[in-house]
């Protein structure tokens, strides 16, 4: 990513149906976009028709989440205490 254009990045990202979250990181990575798709097709066309012709954005590398797991942290609240 040209971090020159990170704003303008993000604010793209957003615009796409399907991006729910952009996080900046440290690493190897710039950002890390969690995106939700119905198919393979549609994960495809979101990252070449529309994630990679932003403007900025030098190169894209995708992960598939087969299944997750979470443990609750005791200095994190849960969801569902209010």
């Amino acid at each position: 990513m040209d971090t020159k254009k990170r704003d303008h990045i993000i604010k793209e990202l957003f615009k796409i149906d399907g991006v729910r979250e952009v996080a900046q990181v440290t690493g190897r990575f710039d950002i890390l976009v969690t995106m939700y798709s119905k198919s393979l097709d549609q994960m495809h066309k979101m990252v070449s028709e529309r994630i990679g012709r932003i403007e900025g954005i030098q190169s894209s590398e995708s992960f598939i989440e087969m299944k997750s797991r979470m443990k609750a942290m005791p200095y994190m609240p849960s969801k569902d205490s209010d």
